[in-house]
């Protein structure tokens, strides 16, 4: 964007990029102090280096999810969300789980795709492949040199069909298998894809186009399992209907959309938390949703021989420890270190074991009270502090609220009017 005097957005100063923007929105000195302001946690000088024309920082609310036992270790989980009950919701679901052992969870070695899209030009496909699998030794030896600690374990050859309306015909896809160990990868399998290339179009003498990563990450899963007393749900009663309740979310997809995305609100929350890429965790969890050619839910819901409610999640899950902004970035350090986590696979794990606690509360909710009632309950305090309440003042117009169950903005205003006239001030 060219701005007066011929410069670029990106070359001014945060002074003049906020006033520019001020002038250009009309907005008021307090939205631009608040946007100051925003940076002081993390520093301008940082932000302005991990985006592009920076100008502040966006705040998420940020808390600690409580009584998650995980194969036998305790951690308090830290999670970066906006929405009410979530965390709260969570940590229920997770002293519940507690009571039969916790959850139990294991993580499939840290495996990564890079892919190396090749054009045949008419080629014929075996003569390509046999050419790239005979000088796999090679590869592997270029691909290595790129990486202290991440390993190409294995080179596979494949081709795909144009499906598009572009209409190229057949291409070969180069797949680099790579141990990324407690990295998400995405660098360093992007590097290697790159430098493979290169070698590629030499042996073969046909072009590559696309040296990139793969986010669906299938070879990288997670697994967690836990079970609910149902002397502690509601019995017989509210297990049958929340297996109604998965049986919904299996069978349909407008359905299946809405029960994962409460899982997602879990994983989501630490990912964001810890500084993990929750776009790529996002896509790689629904596309693995779809592998069976229809959109299902992610969890598996069943009784045991007691009666119990026994929960499942398969998920794909790129994370790291290492890398990334997980050292650039204040919050996400000092997140990881709330986790006292050792490896990506331990980070894994417990992202997923959210997911499940999250998914276990949602149906919960859904199956008894219904999920507007307890969500609106935490949502009454948004309400009051919208209305301008501070302080105490918030708890007494959100009990208000939810004891005439009329959760409005008009309504809360109404009652901080009559509570300040009536010489309760806020703190």
């Amino acid at each position: 964007m060219d701005v007066a005097g011929g410069s670029k957005f990106r070359e001014l100063n945060l002074a003049d990029r906020l006033d520019l923007i001020k002038k250009h929105a009309s907005l008021e000195d307090r939205n631009i102090q608040f946007l100051k302001d925003s940076t002081h946690i993390l520093g301008f000088d940082n932000v302005n280096r991990m985006i592009e024309n920076a100008i502040g920082v966006f705040p998420i609310p940020m808390g600690i999810a409580t009584n998650f036992l995980i194969n036998d270790v305790d951690y308090l989980i830290p999670m970066a969300i906006e929405e009410p009950s979530v965390i709260a919701a969570t940590s229920k679901a997770a002293k519940l789980a507690k009571l039969t052992g916790g959850f139990r969870a294991e993580a499939d070695d840290p495996l990564m795709v890079g892919q190396i899209q090749v054009i045949p030009d008419d080629k014929p496909y075996e003569g390509i492949s046999r050419k790239i699998l005979d000088k796999k030794d090679e590869l592997f030896k270029i691909a290595n040199s790129t990486a202290r600690s991440s390993k190409v374990k294995e080179i596979e050859v494949r081709a795909v069909q144009d499906e598009s309306q572009v209409g190229v015909g057949t291409m070969i896809i180069v797949e680099l298998i790579i141990n990324t160990h407690d990295a998400m990868g995405a660098n360093i399998v992007n590097t290697m894809c790159e430098t493979v290339g290169q070698a590629i179009e030499s042996i073969t003498g046909c072009r590559t186009i696309l040296k990139i990563l793969s986010n669906y990450s299938a070879r990288r899963l997670v697994r967690c399992r836990a079970t609910f007393p149902k002397n502690q749900i509601g019995g017989d009663f509210i297990v049958e209907r929340i297996l109604y309740a998965y049986a919904l979310a299996y069978s349909d997809v407008y359905r299946a959309v809405t029960h994962n995305k409460g899982i997602m609100n879990g994983i989501d929350a630490v990912a964001l938390a810890t500084g993990q890429d929750f776009r790529a965790i996002e896509a790689a969890a629904h596309a693995y949703a779809s592998r069976g050619g229809s959109y299902r839910s992610l969890t598996k819901w069943l009784r045991d021989k007691n009666g119990n409610l026994v929960g499942e999640l398969e998920i794909p899950m790129a994370v790291g420890i290492v890398g990334g902004v997980t050292k650039v970035h204040q919050m996400a350090e000092t997140s990881l270190k709330i986790l006292k986590v050792n490896s990506s696979q331990e980070l894994a794990i417990v992202i997923a074991s959210v997911g499940l606690a999250q998914n276990f509360a949602a149906l919960l909710a859904l199956a008894s009270e219904g999920i507007q009632e307890g969500h609106m309950k935490l949502h009454s305090r948004n309400i009051a502090f919208m209305a301008g309440a501070r302080g105490r003042m918030i708890d007494i117009i959100s009990e208000h609220l939810v004891k005439e169950d009329e959760i409005n903005l008009s309504r809360a205003k109404e009652l901080l009017d009559k509570f300040s006239q009536n010489g309760d001030i806020n703190d």
